[in-house]
C-alpha cells in the first residue's frame, strides 16, 4: 500500500503474543486437576514442499512451547487419495487427538481434492475451519460451537486492536476465498457490521474501497489496494 500520513501500523505480534499466553494459562489450569491433561495436534503434511515445512515447523514449535501434543504427520508425495483419507480417519478416531490440520496445498504425484480431504476431518477436530459444516455454521452465525479460519479471526482481532467500534460501520472485504475472504465477510457481519465484498473483478473497486470505515484486502494480490483509495480515520 501507498504511504498515508499519520498512519497507525497495528501490530500482530503483540496480540499473537496475548492469545498464546491466554492458551497457555488455560491448559496449565486444566492440568492442575488433571495433571495428565495434554491437548493433541496433529498436523497433516502431504510432500516436502519448502514452505509448507516452515509453516508446519512453525505450528509444532509453537504448539509445543504451549503445552500441545503437536503431532507432525508427515505423508509422501506418492500416497493416493483413499490412503489419505484413511490417515484422516484414524485421526479422527484417535482419542489423544483433539485438533487435526491438513497443510495445503497438498505436494502429491497424483491429483487429490483437497476439499474432499478437508471434509474428511471431524468437525469436532477441525481447527482450521474448512469443513463445510463448520463454514456453514459460521455463515449462519452459529459462532459458539465451531471452529473458524485463523486468518479471518487474526484479522479481527487486529481490528478490534484498533479501537474502532465495529457495529455499524462498513466493512469492504477484497477477496472472497473459502479460506479468508468469505469466512472474513462472516465474521464481520455477525459482529454488525455492514459489508460490501469484493474482488479483482469489482469494476468500481476504488470507489467502494473509499467508502469502507474498515477495509480487508485479502485477494492475493500485490498492491492491488492503494492507500490513497483508504478515507482517513478507516481501519
Amino acid at each position: 500500500m501507498d504511504v498515508i500520513d499519520e498512519a497507525k501500523i497495528l501490530d500482530g505480534k503483540v496480540i499473537s503474543s496475548k492469545i498464546k499466553q491466554n492458551i497457555k494459562d488455560k491448559i496449565d489450569e486444566k492440568k492442575k486437576t488433571d495433571p495428565s491433561f495434554k491437548p493433541g495436534l496433529a498436523i497433516v503434511q502431504v510432500g516436502n514442499r519448502d514452505d509448507s515445512n516452515v509453516y508446519v515447523g512453525m505450528k509444532v514449535k509453537t504448539g509445543t512451547a504451549l503445552g500441545f501434543d503437536a503431532r507432525h504427520v508427515k505423508l509422501p508425495s506418492s500416497i493416493t487419495e483413499s490412503e489419505l483419507l484413511n490417515a484422516i480417519r484414524g485421526l479422527n478416531e484417535d482419542a489423544d487427538i483433539h485438533g487435526i490440520i491438513v497443510q495445503l496445498p497438498l505436494d502429491c504425484d497424483e491429483k487429490i481434492d483437497s476439499a474432499k480431504c478437508t471434509n474428511a476431518v471431524s468437525p469436532v477436530k477441525d481447527v482450521d475451519g474448512l469443513h463445510e459444516v463448520s463454514a456453514g455454521r459460521l455463515s449462519r452465525g452459529e459462532l459458539s460451537n465451531s471452529f473458524h479460519c485463523c486468518t479471518p479471526k487474526g484479522c479481527l482481532a487486529l481490528i478490534k486492536e484498533s479501537g474502532i467500534e465495529i457495529e455499524g460501520k462498513h466493512a469492504v472485504v477484497i477477496g472472497r476465498s473459502k479460506i479468508v475472504g468469505s469466512p472474513m465477510a462472516n465474521l464481520l457481519t455477525w459482529a454488525n457490521a455492514t459489508v460490501t465484498i469484493c474482488h479483482s473483478r469489482t469494476k468500481n473497486l476504488e470507489e467502494m474501497v473509499k467508502l469502507g470505515d474498515i477495509v480487508v484486502a485479502a485477494c492475493g494480490q500485490k498492491e492491488l489496494i492503494k492507500g490513497s483509495w483508504i478515507k482517513p480515520g478507516a481501519v
